[in-house]
Formats: structure tokens, C-alpha cells, sequence
């Protein structure tokens, strides 16, 4: 029975790629591109000649039953993003959910994200994390942010540039400026960066640093000590 494969793309260093995804791609029938110019420079660089069809937030709902009755027909389909994981901010979830409502298999590979490469090098814990993905541009942004302040977990945010400063004041403005956070930028490209630091020193960086690239924001969850706290009660 064919199915749907759900296949991560590099986020930015080709190399991240596995060579199960390589192989999938080259075998389906034909593969769900959020922006098929950006897939297919991708294809091109690994060889592969596959049919291109655009899937993306705009079309998804008007697109998605058509590709599972392809599916059922005998099509084995394979959904990317224009990078990472989809599904994770990132079109998928609908496809993925009618399928299984129409019993079609659907297999998730592993592969790239921001999210876990940018929680792991903050410093903060990793074992238990809550991930927000973007913020709500205007309406319930606020409210959402003050929903989070008791949060014990780590959490992590995704932003734009051009927000990023602006979310780092209303984190101030929620959380404190003590609070402990790790900003990452250009994850796995040539310029990749990491600043951390108490918000209020991650946003004076920002302010002198004019902020490029994709961010990923990974703020300490509410009883996470400070290392100096943490030093300063172990010599007591």
C-alpha cells in the first residue's frame, strides 16, 4: 500500500540530510514542496528528478483531499519544507491528519530542526521542555506570555529579526530581566551564533548587534537558578 512519507530538510548546512531521505525522495511518485523553487535546488543538489507539486499554508485545506485519494490510488507521496522538520511551524499537520482519519499509513522520518539543536546548547535543561513555536504576531500574544511566566520547563520560541528585540522586552516584561536565556541564530549555517546571558544582557547585545538570520529563542523555565545563585548558596 503506498503511503505518505514526512521527510525533514536541511535547515541550512546540506550536509544535514540523511541518506534514508535521499532514498525516499528518489523513489516516490511525487513530492508536496512548500515553495517548490526552494525544493528544487534542493533536488537538483541531490540529483534527484522528481514531479514538484506546491503545498503550502494558502492551498493546504483545498489540496489535502486530493493528495490522499492519490495516494489510496497507488501514489506514494513525500511532503518537505522549505527547511526542517514539517509540521513543526511549518505546513503538514493537516495532510498528516487526514490520512490518518482515511487509514493511510503515514511514516515521519528523523532529521533536522532549530528547536532541539538550539535547547540542547543553551546550558538549560533538557529533559522535560515546552516548545511555543511563534508567538501570536498581535492578538493573545500578551496573554499567552503571562500564561508561561510560572512555567518550570524550559521554553523555546521561534522569531523573526525583526521581532526579535521587541519579544526580548516583552520577556522583561513577563519574566523579568534576571531571567536566564539563550538566543541562536543561523543554526548549522556559516554564521551561526549563540548569545546568552540574562535578558536584560541578551537584549542590550541585540540592540548594539543588529539582529540576522532566523532566531530561536530558549528561555530558562521559572526555578531554574542562575549559576551564581547556585554558587553563592553552596559556599553557604
Amino acid at each position: 500500500m503506498a503511503k505518505l512519507y514526512i521527510v525533514p530538510t536541511p535547515i541550512g548546512n546540506l550536509e544535514d540530510i540523511t541518506m534514508r531521505a535521499v532514498r525516499i525522495l528518489g523513489e516516490v511518485d511525487f513530492i508536496l514542496a512548500e515553495d517548490t523553487r526552494t525544493s528544487a535546488v534542493l533536488l537538483k543538489h541531490l540529483g534527484i528528478d522528481k514531479p514538484l507539486r506546491s503545498h503550502h499554508k494558502f492551498n493546504e485545506h483545498a489540496t489535502v483531499r486530493s493528495v490522499a485519494e492519490a495516494i489510496e490510488a497507488g501514489k506514494n507521496v513525500a511532503l518537505v519544507s522549505d527547511a526542517g522538520t514539517p509540521g513543526i511551524s511549518d505546513p503538514g499537520f493537516l495532510l498528516v491528519r487526514t490520512c490518518v482519519e482515511q487509514g493511510i499509513e503515514v511514516e515521519t522520518l528523523p532529521g533536522a530542526t532549530a528547536c532541539i539543536p538550539a535547547l540542547v546548547q543553551s546550558g538549560f535543561p533538557c529533559d522535560r521542555f515546552c516548545f511555543e513555536g511563534f508567538l501570536p504576531q498581535k492578538k493573545g500574544r500578551n496573554k499567552r506570555l503571562a500564561e508561561l511566566a510560572e512555567e518550570s520547563r524550559t521554553i523555546i520560541f521561534y522569531e523573526s529579526p525583526f521581532r526579535v528585540v521587541k519579544c526580548l522586552e516583552q520577556l522583561i516584561e513577563h519574566f523579568g530581566q534576571e531571567r536566564q536565556v539563550a538566543v541562536s541564530r543561523e543554526i548549522t549555517k556559516k554564521f551561526e551564533q549563540t548569545v546568552r546571558g540574562t535578558l536584560a544582557q541578551v537584549l542590550a547585545h541585540f540592540k548594539e548587534h543588529q539582529p540576522k538570520g532566523e532566531f530561536v529563542i530558549v528561555l530558562a523555565g521559572k526555578d531554574l537558578k542562575s549559576r551564581a545563585q547556585q554558587e553563592q548558596e553552596d559556599e553557604e
